[in-house]
């Protein structure tokens, strides 16, 4: 009772009593220009349009003496010159602890058909990172439930990890057992313009009541306006933060970070900037690295928050420029190869591309040689399946490759396996156990 109160006196202490009220005086091509705001109004800031159809909310993303440029949340039929637009200023969220188990919009408003409490304190969506001098160390190893993120990927608390994978190879599915499984207090998903369609199938199927109750899923479909999807990741991150600031621990999930770059692009362009590597903006790496910077270790006595960040890339290119900027700040990535989805073993990791930098701190001696072994034999395998698979291979030429050849069903299955009951040490051990048949 204590919280519902104390969000209605948030919500009350938020209401501007007036509002600075500025006049459309040209519509463009997606774009409208306002006048009576350029002394008061700041870049981001939010409005809202009184069109004589209903009323629609924008950003500012242009300042000039003679007026704003506005870009529109949605198709702005209807405004016309001289309609209203009333001043809201910048981006702000005020997050709290029941959200958990709840499906909201970028903008905090719920999705699932049932009244949403508001927080006390109001955050900037644009806000900056934990100072580096005063953020905290990467922490333990976490418990994943998947065997080959137990050992060969280790994830640690406060990394931050990309998800490389092309469309339809269980990107989302395996996503979804980080959400049930990660070691975490909290679980924050961003979903960044999936297919309308897609979000009950991933949140009651895919995700599951047990993911949803220590979830909150923030979505925007593919059919909204690029402000509307990009706002959709700055959201997640702050309501991460919320939870963060409270000591614990969170594991963040964004899908996609390309489809983030898209949308982020969209608005660039109608902010006048010039398109440069493949159409993206100069401004895409600020943005990219700005978002994975508010995540990972917390400052000094808060929480963390572990991150993974999905990223399409087209035929596993990850020299394409979303992939290449955001694996520069990451502690980690993951390729996923349709090759290995086809032949049907799920996750389908290709690990001898995949790396985990909290290696090999996050494991001991013993550990660190069985992920080396592990690593050695299917390097082996990799570089002669060709001469194996066309019978050019004689058994006997490489002792190593011999031993690849027997232990490679095994190892393979293994990396589709969920972990033992016993966790970490149970997925070492399995680990253990098929390297050593290897060698019989």
């Amino acid at each position: 009772m204590g919280g519902l109160v104390d969000g209605l006196r948030g919500r009350i202490a938020r209401i501007n009593p007036s509002v600075r009220v500025g006049r459309v005086s040209e519509v463009g091509r997606g774009t409208l220009t306002v006048q009576g705001l350029s002394g008061v109004a700041t870049l981001g800031d939010r409005v809202d349009v009184a069109a004589r159809t209903g009323r629609f909310s924008g950003e500012v993303l242009r300042l000039t003496r003679d007026g704003l440029t506005i870009l529109p949340d949605s198709a702005a039929e209807g405004v016309a010159i001289g309609d209203a637009v009333d001043l809201l200023g910048a981006a702000e969220l005020a997050p709290d602890n029941s959200w958990i188990g709840r499906i909201i919009d970028p903008f905090g408003r719920p999705l699932d058909g049932r009244p949403l409490g508001s927080g006390v304190v109001m955050r900037r969506v644009r806000a900056p990172a934990p100072a580096a001098a005063t953020r905290n160390r990467l922490g333990a190893r976490l418990d994943t439930g998947i065997a080959v993120f137990d050992t060969l990927l280790p994830l640690v608390r406060g990394q931050r990890i990309g998800l490389f994978a092309g469309s339809g190879v269980g990107k989302s599915s395996l996503l979804a057992k980080f959400a049930q499984r990660v070691e975490a207090d909290v679980v924050v998903i961003a979903l960044i313009g999936e297919r309308g369609r897609e979000l009950r199938e991933f949140t009651e199927r895919t995700l599951g009541p047990a993911g949803m109750a220590r979830s909150v899923v923030i979505t925007a479909t593919s059919d909204q306006s690029p402000l509307i999807r990009r706002q959709c990741a700055l959201a997640a991150i702050t309501v991460a933060e919320h939870f963060r600031d409270q000591g614990l621990q969170v594991l963040f999930l964004a899908d996609s970070i390309t489809r983030f770059a898209e949308a982020h692009r969209e608005v660039a362009l109608a902010a006048g900037e010039t398109a440069a590597l493949r159409g993206y903006p100069p401004s895409l790496s600020p943005a990219i690295m700005g978002l994975a910077e508010r995540t990972g270790p917390g400052p000094q006595g808060k929480g963390d928050i572990t991150a993974v960040f999905s990223v399409l890339v087209a035929g596993s290119d990850m020299e394409e420029p979303v992939a290449d900027i955001l694996r520069g700040v990451l502690d980690g990535h993951v390729v996923m190869d349709r090759k290995v989805a086809e032949r049907g073993r799920f996750p389908a990791i290709d690990l001898l591309r995949s790396v985990s930098r909290s290696l090999p701190e996050a494991a001991d001696d013993d550990e660190n040689k069985l992920i080396t072994e592990a690593r050695r034999l299917l390097g082996a395998w990799d570089r002669a399946e060709l001469m194996i698979q066309a019978g050019l291979y004689a058994s006997g030429s490489d002792a190593v490759v011999d031993q690849a050849i027997k232990v490679w069903p095994a190892l393979d299955a293994f990396l589709a396996e969920d972990a033992p009951v016993d966790g970490v040490a149970g997925s070492f051990r399995r680990l253990a156990e098929t390297l050593q048949a290897g060698r019989r």
